[in-house]
């Protein structure tokens, strides 16, 4: 099993993802800086991984001496778009005010909530296995396996649970313009785990769509809003728009801490413009004009009635409402 995130008492390595495919190397991670700069510069990425690591980042920065709400300003500014990362940021902040600052009590928080996004990301996988056929081919987009969270997966989660389970199913990748972490990554961590994929360009999916090859799309999240409108890598809104134009059911997997009730719609995420250097170039290659203005959005707002359903570790859900009864209801029930 791929290791992205890796505790060691006094510093936090981080698979540098972006050396992979062809390098493994970790970032061995200090200070908090460390890690504000690990996610800013996005040696981690994913919206799970992103969360859990900025967790061990207060550990850090606590064991450096700085201030609860001083160490909260500087891993929240580090990226806009996942909300899981003030997910565990608020978590951690409200385990400190409960132990009153004890390190010991905050480093069992941050080793907790690693342990759980590994939990979770395996009952999204269990969980996903019902929407699943045995034969079915299945698009991703971008990367939402064990490199973007503790180590299982979202989306990946579930194709992993169907290797597990003994399904037949194939995963086309789309490579993920700019940044290609599905070229990268989510090819890297299918080939490692011996599940059958196809590499394709991002401008191939329609065609494929067109001929039959494409059972089911399945992705991950970076936040969705109450509503169900979701933001993930840019280009999953066209995806969703040619799934329902040809039929194929379109699912978001991700945990209970990707979703953000406090936001009505899609409106109101905020999505990071990156460095157009990425559009640019391809690593160091440089193949475009250098001059040439970019427009380089990392993100893109899926509506909510595009999506066929939510893959949660709660269930299956075709919308954000029927999971919220769901939780509610067990809420009632004691569970």
């Amino acid at each position: 099993m791929i290791e992205p995130i890796i505790w060691d008492e006094n510093c936090l390595k981080l698979l540098d993802q972006r050396l992979l495919p062809h390098k493994k190397e970790y970032m061995i991670c200090r200070s908090i800086y460390d890690v504000a700069y690990a996610i800013r510069e996005m040696v981690v990425r994913g919206a799970p991984a992103i969360g859990v690591s900025a967790a061990f980042g207060v550990v850090l920065g606590l064991k450096e001496g700085k201030n609860i709400n001083e160490i909260y300003e500087i891993l929240k500014n580090t990226r806009p778009t996942a909300v899981n990362l003030i997910w565990a940021l608020d978590k951690m902040k409200g385990a400190y005010e409960y132990c009153d600052g004890n390190i010991n009590y905050m480093e069992k928080v941050a080793i907790k909530l690693f342990e759980r996004d590994l939990e979770y990301n395996r009952m999204i996988g269990k969980n996903g296995l019902t929407i699943l056929n045995d034969g079915d081919c299945i698009l991703t987009h971008c990367n939402a396996g064990a490199l973007a969270t503790a180590g299982y997966g979202t989306a990946l989660g579930v194709f992993r649970a169907a290797k597990e389970k003994g399904l037949n199913i194939h995963v086309y990748v789309d490579e993920t313009r700019p940044y290609l972490q599905g070229a990268r990554l989510t090819t890297f961590e299918l080939m490692e785990e011996d599940i059958p994929c196809t590499l394709i360009c991002d401008n191939m999916p329609g065609f494929l769509m067109y001929q039959g090859k494409i059972d089911k799309i399945i992705v991950g999240a970076d936040r969705i809003a109450k509503n169900g409108d979701t933001a993930n890598k840019i280009g999953t809104y066209q995806l969703a728009i040619l799934a329902y134009y040809h039929d194929i059911p379109f699912y978001i997997a991700a945990p209970l801490s990707t979703f953000d009730f406090t936001l009505e719609n899609g409106n109101q995420i905020k999505i990071e413009m990156r460095n157009g250097n990425e559009v640019r170039k391809i690593k160091d290659t440089l193949i475009s004009p250098n001059n040439v203005p970019v427009f380089n959005p990392a993100f893109d707002i899926t509506p909510g009635h595009l999506i066929t359903g939510f893959i949660t570790e709660f269930g299956v859900f075709n919308s954000v409402k029927d999971l919220l009864n769901n939780i509610n209801e067990g809420g009632k029930n004691g569970d």
